[in-house]
């Protein structure tokens, strides 16, 4: 197996004991799992969900490529715990379901496998609090950071049909071609 092959699985899996736990991954674990890839990929345009999360991330990230567009997006803290109250998991395979707009076929039972689906602890509404408490403390440097440099765009609402059209319009302004494929994107 290459080596760098074996540092990404590595990377992987610790990255995954950190999730597994509700932890944010550390900033050495995610840039060593990120940047070799994106490094393989500068000459094409991408978007990145959730990364750069911390001034460490940024700056390894800013060391490999100069960035046209970050977004912020604001959404209202009810939203978001309304959002986690209908999310459910598959535990063994991270399948994650929203019993509002992506609902499994048999309501508590995986699609694939029929197991019981479970709300993960940190999708709890105290546990959610605590976490964007510590999202925000961390995110305001590489917010400021973006802010500075004039790449950064904040889009505020509670739905993702009144959002993403005005990120789209932004997109297609700053990048060439926007493709509005459901493969191209991303979510957590």
């Amino acid at each position: 197996m290459c080596n760098d092959l074996q540092r990404a699985l590595e990377a992987g899996v610790l990255a995954k004991t950190y999730i597994k736990k509700g932890l944010l991954v550390p900033d050495h674990v995610m840039t060593r799992l990120l940047l070799p890839r994106l490094e393989e990929m500068t000459k094409y345009s991408w978007l990145l969900d959730g990364f750069p999360r911390t001034l460490a991330q940024a700056d390894a990230l800013n060391s490999i490529c100069d960035l046209d567009v970050v977004f912020n997006l604001n959404i209202p803290l009810e939203t978001l715990k309304e959002r986690l109250r209908h999310r459910w998991t598959h535990p063994s395979s991270g399948r994650v379901y929203n019993m509002y707009f992506n609902p499994p076929r048999i309501q508590g039972l995986d699609d694939i496998t029929g197991e019981q689906l479970i709300q993960q602890e940190e999708d709890r509404p105290e546990a959610l609090v605590a976490r964007l408490r510590h999202y925000k403390d961390i995110a305001k440097p590489v917010i400021d950071l973006y802010k500075a440099k004039s790449i950064l765009y904040t889009f505020s609402d509670t739905e993702t049909d009144r959002i993403w059209p005005n990120i789209s319009t932004l997109l297609s302004t700053k990048i060439p071609i926007v493709q509005s494929d459901a493969r191209c994107t991303s979510t957590h």
